[in-house]
């Protein structure tokens, strides 16, 4: 999309072996009674959403999408309607600033431009974080995807979040944050990815840290 790779859908199983699977990772930090609701926030293909659902059988899964024709795409050739999404088709911004609902974790991977060049948009870290943080429930994740952004991310979570984790995505620039309470520990999530089945192969491109200021 956009002279981008947007999305993934393997032959088999649920991870791809690169981005998505450290987007969607973060919800093993979360207890099994904890993975209730979640945020979706730039949705494309589904395929971050694919291994949530995957992870969290039960959820209820909230996942936005600004572009029709992606939408459009994913129902044809990425089975999503099979994920069971309340799918929202709008800015996420938009969504945001008028969203009331609490969730368990909160999934940023907003992103605007072409090829080489793609970036946050110039609401990201802020408001559009600052009005995430807000709609993650007290002990919840809060996940962004960045590029260039990170440091300027990263500041702006913790402003919100006592600690944030970094998943670096062998061969990617992708750098995912995950912000949360003080109990976050990098070590603790690759350990129950590990455990997990569905993602433990992908444990040969991700590497799991604290982010430090």
């Amino acid at each position: 999309m956009d002279e981008t790779l947007a999305s993934l859908f393997p032959a088999e199983g649920i991870a791809t072996g690169c981005v998505w699977d450290a987007i969607a990772a973060p919800v093993l930090a979360l207890p099994p009674e904890r993975r209730r609701r979640f945020l979706l926030l730039g949705l494309a293909g589904g395929s971050a959403a694919r291994i949530v659902r995957a992870l969290a059988p039960g959820a209820e899964i909230v996942a936005v999408e600004v572009d029709r024709d992606v939408v459009r795409a994913a129902r044809r050739h990425f089975e999503l309607d099979a994920l069971d999404l309340e799918l929202i088709v709008d800015d996420a911004l938009a969504v945001l600033r008028r969203e009331r609902r609490r969730f368990d974790a909160v999934l940023e991977d907003v992103f605007i431009g072409y090829g080489d060049d793609v970036h946050k948009p110039d609401w990201i870290p802020h408001p559009g974080l600052d009005l995430a943080a807000r709609r993650v429930r007290d002990g919840g994740l809060l996940v962004s995807n960045t590029l260039d952004e990170t440091r300027q991310v990263a500041k702006a979570l913790a402003t919100h979040f006592p600690r944030t984790l970094c998943i670096d995505v062998d061969e990617y620039d992708n750098r995912v944050l995950v912000a949360g309470p003080k109990s976050l520990e990098a070590r603790a999530l690759r350990a129950a990815v590990a455990r997990e089945a569905s993602l433990s192969g992908s444990l040969r491109v991700l590497r799991f840290r604290r982010w430090r200021l």
